[in-house]
Order: C-alpha cells, then sequence, then structure tokens
C-alpha cells in the first residue's frame, strides 16, 4: 500500500521483499486449499476499505447463504448454545454509546455495571480479535471500542473478498508493477538504503534493522488450526468459545472458490494461556472444534496448524493508546509501518492506516520541492 500511495504521486518506488512473494501474513496457501495467514475479512467501517475499494483492488465480495449464516454457535460451560447469555446481549445492545475509560482494565471496568460474568464472557468474545487469553486485562477503552466494532446492533461491517486476502495482494502486486513500480523478491535488507525509506516489517526485525531496542509493544499468543472437510449439516457457520476465547469461522460457505468442490473450509484458533504447553493449548483447541464441527477428525481432507506468537498485532495496556505505540515517522526520512505502530484501526487495518500515513510522510520532500 506504501509503494502505490508514494508511485501514485510520481515518485520513484523501489519495493524491496525478504521473501518470494509479497503480502506478509495477508498470504494464503496455494489451491486448491486457499487458508489464510492471519485475518481473512474487512470490516467496511473505517477508512483503510475505502483506500481500497476505490482503487478496485477489493474486488468481488462473497457471502453466506442464508441456510449457512444463521447457523451460529456460543460455547458455554463447555456445551455448544444457539444463542449468547442475556447478559452479554444486553451490554452489547444498550451499552453501545458509553464511554470506556483508558487508564482502567477492561474486567474490571466492566463488571462494576454488568458484573464479573458478563464482564469475562465479553472479555473472551472479542479475542477472535485480540488473541489474547486474558483479555480483561487490557485497556477498557481499547477493548470497548473492539466489541462495538464487532457486536454492536447496525448494518453488518464484515466483507469477504472473494478469494481472501490473497486475491487482494495479488491484485495490489499488479498494481505497483503497473504504476512502474521496481520489486525485488528475496531481498532482505540489513542496513538502510538512502533517500525516503519505509520500513514495512515486524517490529522484532525493525529493532534489529533500525538499531532500535524500544521498537517492542504488547501482542498476543494463540494455536491456530484451518480444516478441510467434507461437510456434515452440524457444522457451524461462526461459533464463539465464551469460555476460553477461542474462535471458528467458515472461509468457504461465503467463498467457494477457496476449497474443491464438496469440501468445506474451517479456520480455528486459540489463545495461550500464560504458562501453558503447546500442547495444552492445541488441546484445548481439538475439544472447541469438536464442538463446533463434530466427528471433524474422520472428515478431514486437509488440515495445517501452527502458533502465532506476538504476530497477532497491537494489544494496549490500561494507560495506553493507538498513539503510545511505536511512532510512524522514526526521523531522517525513515517511516515504520506495521500492526503494533501508531495507527488507528485492528489488526491488519493498522498495517493499512499506517502505510498510507508513512506514505504522506515519504513524499513531503518531494512537494516542498515541487514548484
Amino acid at each position: 500500500m506504501a509503494a502505490i500511495a508514494c508511485a501514485e504521486a510520481g515518485a520513484r518506488v523501489t519495493l524491496h521483499e525478504a521473501h518470494g512473494t509479497l503480502g506478509g501474513r495477508a498470504r494464503a496457501s496455494e489451491a486448491p486449499y486457499v487458508a489464510h495467514e492471519g485475518a481473512h475479512v474487512f470490516y467496511a467501517n473505517g477508512p483503510h476499505w475505502d483506500w481500497l475499494a476505490t482503487r478496485g483492488l477489493t474486488g468481488p465480495l462473497g457471502r453466506p447463504k442464508a441456510r449457512d449464516a444463521v447457523r451460529v454457535g456460543f460455547v458455554r460451560r463447555g456445551r455448544m448454545r444457539r444463542l449468547p447469555p442475556a447478559g452479554f446481549v444486553r451490554m452489547a445492545m444498550l451499552d453501545r454509546g458509553r464511554k470506556a475509560p483508558v487508564d482502567q482494565d477492561f474486567f474490571t471496568w466492566a463488571s462494576k455495571t454488568h458484573g464479573e460474568e458478563t464482564a469475562r464472557v465479553a472479555a473472551n468474545a472479542i479475542s477472535v480479535v485480540t488473541y489474547e487469553a486474558d483479555t480483561g486485562r487490557l485497556s477498557a477503552a481499547f477493548v470497548w471500542e473492539l466489541l462495538r466494532r464487532v457486536f454492536a446492533p447496525g448494518p453488518p461491517a464484515v466483507r469477504w473478498a472473494i478469494g481472501g486476502w490473497q486475491a487482494v495482494i495479488d491484485r495490489m502486486a499488479a498494481r505497483v508493477r503497473e504504476l512502474g513500480v521496481r520489486v525485488e523478491l528475496n531481498s532482505r535488507l540489513t542496513e538502510l538504503p538512502g533517500g525516503p525509506t519505509i520500513v514495512a516489517t515486524e517490529l522484532s526485525s525493525a529493532r534489529v534493522l533500525l538499531g532500535d531496542p524500544s521498537l517492542t509493544w504488547e501482542s498476543g499468543n494463540c494455536a491456530m488450526l484451518d480444516l478441510a472437510l467434507r461437510p456434515d449439516p452440524r457444522d457451524r457457520f461462526i461459533c464463539w468459545d465464551l469460555d476460553a476465547g477461542g474462535f471458528h469461522e467458515s472461509y468457504s460457505m461465503q467463498d467457494p472458490t477457496v476449497v474443491p468442490q464438496g469440501e468445506t473450509l474451517f479456520q480455528l484458533d486459540m489463545p495461550v494461556r500464560q504458562g501453558e504447553s503447546r500442547k495444552q493449548a492445541k488441546d484445548r483447541l481439538e475439544t472447541f472444534a469438536d464442538l463446533a464441527v463434530p466427528d471433524w477428525r474422520e472428515r478431514t481432507t486437509w488440515q495445517r496448524s501452527g502458533f502465532a506468537k506476538g504476530r497477532t498485532g497491537a494489544l494496549d495496556l490500561p494507560g495506553f493508546t493507538w498513539r503510545d505505540r511505536p511512532a510512524i515517522d522514526r526521523g531522517d526520512g525513515v517511516f515504520l509501518v506495521g500492526d503494533m505502530v501508531a495507527a488507528p484501526g485492528m489488526r491488519g487495518e493498522i498495517s493499512i492506516n499506517s502505510a498510507v500515513r508513512a506514505a504522506k510522510g515519504a513524499l513531503r520532500p518531494m512537494s516542498k520541492a515541487a514548484p
């Protein structure tokens, strides 16, 4: 996005990609099973969506059939239920205009008005965005904003791009080449080139490249499971684990192009608890899968599993907001882009919004030099 924004303004741009393909965590596995490395939906209620849509980069959109969309579940006290707890519904419905404090943790703040049980359920419900096993410890303002975007009543903001984020990345890659951007694949830089430079990488890599140990921020840790299955009427389209923060969603009920005909593709994740082993987290994830997609072991045609630690986007602790994260403008013509820097949004939106801001900063010397 930064390369497109700079090239559209007339700058000469070279894009150095450390890997063999563009896209970072927006990439997906190769067909016929197109499973994402990270998030696989867009929310259309933010500037990132408008930026992509006005350039035709979002492409055609999918949606689940009505019979699939209603196959929703909520795990509570170890059982699958069709409806969420009444206390959580009241919180989402009645408090949507309420403001939450920055300097208090969400669990304490929400417990005061809705009780500890509802506060814990709400925190686990939004773990799909934080990938954090103890979301209640985060800033109340941070968590409450996420809850309102995902659960507050109103027109659904979620969008599924046909072919997933990989299809969007492919369109963006074509766009950078159309604009004359020089793309260098397998080009891992160990020092900064001269001139305005935008560093779009994880903070761990940026710390080394920029020699700045202060480039750190809180992030989540979760176990992940992708499954392709022979369909079963008991399968859920989407499911929240209100006991432990797990989440399950279909890739293919809204986009059949990502899986061979006659199969269904699902993504599940489970936040890893403090001090928990990977095996324990994986066991909890598979127990959750038993409820969301019964008998999945016997029906599996393809699967992939993994863990993501420190790669799940920025989390704000009490007393901090997105403005306190590592600054985009690092001085001396260097700009930092990613999902844990000082830009608004959630997860991948932070990367998108920071890329546009970084491009504006990198272009500033050009605009000053213009007659």
